[in-house]
């Protein structure tokens, strides 16, 4: 435990005496007491039983203080140290983070370093629309993003950080911050019961996994599989699977799906070239796009012409590639770094054993299909999305539109919910709310998700972006036929 393990059991005077009485009281059946040997494990209990006697109920209920080897039993001090003595000096007393939780855990620890969840943090902040937002959303306080994406690593340092090469970790700079929030194990196994059978359960996804961008604790509840998992029990072993069935297979920690978060994948080399014969003009520039991908191809959904341009266009508006199609410094920070999307042989590899992992109750022919006909729903979803940025390039290509100050790109659809146009609100919402319902609904088969939250509104927001595309345009045309009439009388 090196900084956290103490060296001796030091008694801490008077604390004990006044404490063990009234843990006894609170004491349930279910909740064991401190041995009296265990003096300073027992000094934390007598003070914080009547400071904080949730606390203490859990932990003594917990399996750290349950383990069958004593030995092995996690006191106190071996997480938050033992210099914190006294009611004033209570900053003393150490924070865990995931290398605490690593000291015994290593193999999940180590797997969940590797894993998505690890670049929650980082990710958040690669999102321009995050530096323009309150402290308590962005920073400490975890009311908005932050509350969930620190689960994260803190101190990650990306293209944000001035690092445009691998990432990089401060070696703690950036917790030294945050006195909380920096466990990242306890999203799942909360504090301080830590019980390996609520982290398995799916309602410990629920609170983040729900709602505008990502609602699939709702696809799953509606979903044949959760309804059998709410009618059957919640007992391990039942025939539904839940969350962690599917994306922690064998309690693999690095949680990643093939398509990723966002359903975006990194064109390959021959993707990018093979579009050329579709739109010559642009070789110079796919030419040298395609130097730079990786080759390969993609099991059962490799890419044809339209889709890989489409999916650029998608790019473009992010500003993750410019307007010549070339990768930018979002490229290298939200792909690259932060993983976002996919490369074929890590996408192949986590497909085939997604779809092995269903095989086990479906036939692999049931299993094909059903991946194929959501990946059918993003190519869709894909084709008219980009119909709709296509449109609003081209009113800032044309001066109907300007780029607000402060922007690189335009459109952007980083900026999110402050972009000042209608037309690109539209746009946003379809990215991260119609797009998100569209394509995750179809793989949590959520019937009405896919369609009605998602697909359904996907459409009527690009019609919408259309529609208004051919006001502005006409509008626009009718001032400059107005000043140019006014010119013509001025001669």
């Amino acid at each position: 435990m090196s900084d956290y393990r103490i060296s001796g059991r030091r008694l801490l005077a008077g604390l004990l005496t006044i404490g063990l009485a009234a843990l006894a009281q609170a004491s349930t059946d279910n909740v064991k007491t401190i041995d009296a040997d265990k003096k300073l494990q027992g000094d934390c209990v007598g003070c914080h039983i009547n400071v904080t006697p949730g606390i203490v109920k859990q932990h003594l209920g917990s399996p750290h203080a349950n383990a069958t080897n004593p030995e092995d039993e996690v006191l106190c001090s071996d997480c938050h140290g033992d210099q914190h003595v006294t009611m004033e000096d209570w900053r003393e007393s150490l924070m865990p983070t995931a290398e605490t939780c690593g000291e015994c855990h290593k193999k999940q620890a180590r797997q969940h370093s590797e894993g998505k969840h690890e670049l929650g943090w980082m990710v958040m902040k690669s999102q321009i629309a995050w530096h323009g937002q309150p402290g308590s959303i962005t920073q400490e306080g975890y009311r908005g993003c932050s509350g969930c994406h620190k689960i994260g690593r803190k101190g990650l340092q990306g293209v944000t950080d001035g690092n445009t090469g691998k990432v990089r970790y401060d070696g703690g700079k950036e917790a030294a911050h945050y006195r909380y929030g920096n466990a990242q194990c306890d999203a799942c196994h909360t504090r301080h019961s830590f019980k390996k059978s609520e982290a398995q359960d799916p309602r410990a996804c629920s609170n983040c996994h729900m709602g505008f961008d990502h609602p699939q604790w709702e696809m799953y509840t509606s979903a044949k599989h959760g309804v059998i998992w709410g009618i059957e029990g919640h007992e391990e072993g039942k025939r539904a699977p839940t969350c962690q069935t599917c994306h922690l297979m064998e309690g693999d920690h690095a949680v990643r799906t093939p398509w990723g978060f966002l359903g975006l994948r990194i064109p390959t080399k021959d993707n990018v070239l093979a579009l050329i014969d579709v739109a010559p003009s642009l070789e110079p520039q796919l030419t040298k796009l395609a130097a730079a991908l990786p080759t390969g191809n993609y099991i059962d959904v490799d890419d044809d012409p339209t889709w890989v341009l489409n999916r650029a266009l998608i790019l473009q508006a992010a500003g993750v590639l410019d307007a010549d199609f070339q990768p930018t410094e979002r490229f290298v920070e939200i792909v690259v770094q932060a993983e976002a999307a996919r490369g074929p042989e890590e996408f192949n590899e986590i497909r085939t054993k997604m779809k092995a992992n269903c095989n086990k109750c479906h036939s692999m022919g049931f299993v094909n299909e059903h991946m194929r006909a959501s990946d059918e729903i993003i190519r869709a979803a894909d084709a008219e999305f980009a119909k709709a940025i296509q449109a609003v390039q081209g009113l800032y290509r044309d001066g109907i539109l300007k780029k607000p100050e402060g922007w690189k790109y335009a459109p952007d659809l980083l900026q999110y919910y402050d972009a000042t146009t209608k037309i690109e609100q539209e746009l946003y919402l379809i990215m991260l709310e119609y797009r998100q319902r569209t394509f995750q609904g179809a793989f949590h088969a959520s019937n009405d998700y896919m369609h009605w939250y998602g697909w359904a509104p996907l459409k009527t927001a690009v019609n919408t972006i259309l529609e208004e595309e051919k006001r502005m345009r006409a509008e626009h045309a009718a001032v400059q036929a107005k000043e140019g009439d006014a010119v013509a009388v001025r001669h």
